[in-house]
């Protein structure tokens, strides 16, 4: 064949093209947090090549990104941020020597204020007490009945719907719902966890509930009984209702009248591995976590303890908890401590 008969004509041929899907902001969000975690680029544009994109086009995204003085500037908070990072993991690893040491918690029939003050409170350490409340009142009154025939006929504000919503305790104004006492004490023989009365509603501050607190005596040790005024809470709920992984703002003692309470508690060092993405909350559910979704979680010490009627837990400031009802439970939870008990938190809020 004589190739001069057949001449090559480019006008006569389509460009040859690679097609790329667009790179969007929310992929240019993923780079540039997975480079400031320290992912190399080869690892993100084979990742991003896996959902179509074209590997020329991510390299010169990456190459776009390095260059921006935001980025550079995130970079160097970034270092800071692994350093408090690299602390917590020093902590963590040493914990998982000796896990029993590490994160049992003490449990004593009552400690003195100094006890308490010195070991406990500013040493940020969790500790049971197992007879603090011997002489309450409220451990031989406090029944779903008692509390149906004193103040059945109140007004109080439950939790309603959550099991219509995992966010329950984030999206928390949602899922207010006004009842009687006496309506709600009929609602407890279910096992569930879609309605509660907790903290948050505020029943002993706003309701007739608050004459309840003349069958305790609060802790004169370590409580300061003329600032239990929006410092002391109530709950009650049927078996089954949990409170998901979290941490308070501020110390709590916790106080478990009738029924049991189980409680997953979680060490502060261990937050990098708890993605906290919004306020105090964990998105982990630590009963059934998914590793292949959270895989940091398989760092995380943690350890259980059941809290019985007349027992009390003190979890300081920052302690992660995951609690669920084993019984019908009724409980108090305290923050009016006599020592000093607000701090400043600056809380993440990353909608994912």
């Amino acid at each position: 064949m004589n190739m001069a008969n057949y001449p090559f004509n480019p006008s006569q041929f389509t460009p040859f093209q690679v097609v790329s899907k667009p790179i969007t902001d929310n992929w240019r969000i993923w780079l540039a947090e997975n480079k400031l975690l320290g992912s190399s680029d080869e690892h993100l544009v084979a990742e991003m090549s896996r959902f179509g994109f074209n590997a020329q086009a991510v390299k010169a995204e990456l190459a776009t990104i390095a260059a921006s003085p935001y980025f550079q500037a995130g970079q160097n908070l970034a270092q800071l941020l692994r350093k408090l990072e690299s602390h917590c993991q020093v902590q963590t690893a040493l914990a998982a020597l000796s896990p029993q040491s590490a994160l049992t918690i003490d449990r004593h029939p009552q400690l003195s204020q100094a006890e308490f003050f010195e070991n406990y409170y500013v040493c940020h350490r969790p500790v049971i007490l197992t007879e603090a409340t011997k002489n309450w009142q409220a451990l031989n009154l406090w029944t779903p009945e008692f509390l149906r025939s004193q103040y059945g006929h109140i007004a109080v504000e439950i939790q309603a719907n959550r099991l219509a919503n995992r966010r329950y305790e984030i999206d928390v104004d949602a899922h207010r719902h006004s009842i009687t006492l006496g309506e709600f004490v009929d609602m407890l023989a279910a096992n569930t966890n879609d309605y509660y009365m907790v903290a948050n509603n505020g029943n002993l501050s706003k309701t007739e509930l608050r004459s309840l607190l003349n069958d305790i005596e609060m802790f004169p040790e370590y409580l300061d009984r003329t600032k239990a005024e929006n410092a002391a809470f109530f709950w009650l709920g049927p078996a089954g209702t949990v409170t998901p992984l979290h941490h308070d703002a501020c110390n709590l003692l916790f106080v478990q009248i009738y029924g049991r309470k189980t409680w997953k508690i979680i060490p502060p060092f261990n937050t990098p591995y708890l993605y906290n993405y919004e306020g105090v909350f964990s998105e982990v559910d630590c009963e059934q976590p998914d590793y292949a979704k959270y895989p940091l979680f398989k760092n995380v010490c943690m350890t259980e303890v059941t809290l019985e009627p007349g027992e009390a837990i003190f979890i300081p400031a920052g302690w992660w908890h995951h609690v669920r009802s084993l019984d019908v439970s009724i409980s108090l939870s305290f923050t009016n401590f006599l020592f000093p008990n607000e701090y400043t938190w600056n809380y993440p809020q990353i909608r994912r």
